[in-house]
């Protein structure tokens, strides 16, 4: 299978602002190069992931290593600030988050997947989800008026593969320095690396990448499923 994205306009809609590193932006930088608009959505503002020594005002300390990241990439970069752990799918999120679909009008989704382990990111997969259909519902009022067609959407992997099936890859081992530098901006997490709640976070994507890889034969991937749903499946 092979993609070209050159007509793509892509969203990765993540909870957290060190998600997308982790999981799909090598994808986001390939697609990049193959002239899609990419952009990345993020739902949650950062602020409970305090390393062992606490930094102050640590959600301004992480908008400000999101746009980082997003600036190296050439992402156009969404925030709604929802504090961690608050984040639910209830009609007032949906239609915040139906505006930045609005906005950016992707063509393609990609979110976290609906078993991933992390309460924040199953309520980011139910609200991408809900918004991939009414975002081009005429009766879903936001200041942007609805797009024509729903955007196609894929669930990205989990942290550390934990029980996700893939359906396909992509190949990324032309990107992997891009998600380096993109998850060096995010130092307040990288600081949590030696924390007994957390993980060194360069060496887990690292492995990741390389274990997707070689599962199909390539020196990085990063796998996911399509969203097998009425007008949010697609041919490539």
């Amino acid at each position: 299978m092979k993609f070209d994205f050159k007509e793509e306009r892509i969203l990765a809609v993540v909870a957290h602002p060190d998600d997308a590193e982790l999981l799909c932006v090598g994808t986001l930088a390939r697609a990049r190069q193959d002239g899609a608009a990419v952009g990345i959505c993020v739902l949650c503002q950062g602020e409970k992931g305090q390393p062992s020594t606490p930094i102050k005002s640590l959600a301004a300390a992480r908008k400000k290593e999101m746009q980082a990241a997003a600036k190296l990439l050439g992402a156009e970069l969404f925030l709604t600030d929802f504090p961690d752990g608050t984040l639910t799918d209830d009609y007032a999120s949906r239609l915040r988050v139906v505006e930045i679909f609005r906005q950016f009008e992707p063509t393609l989704v990609i979110a976290h997947a609906p078993e991933d382990y992390h309460p924040d990111h199953r309520a980011a997969s139910a609200l991408a989800e809900a918004t991939s259909w009414f975002c081009a519902s005429r009766g879903q009022k936001t200041k942007t008026g609805a797009m024509s067609a729903s955007p196609a959407v894929w669930w990205m992997d989990t942290v550390n593969m934990s029980g996700f099936a893939p359906e396909f890859y992509v190949d990324i081992s032309g990107w992997q320095q891009t998600k380096e530098e993109m998850l060096s901006c995010h130092t307040s997490q990288l600081l949590r690396g030696n924390d007994g709640d957390f993980s060194p976070l360069t060496e887990l994507m690292r492995q990741q990448y390389q274990t997707r890889g070689s599962q199909c034969g390539v020196p990085a991937a990063e796998a996911f499923r399509a969203h097998h749903a009425f007008k949010r499946a697609r041919a490539w």
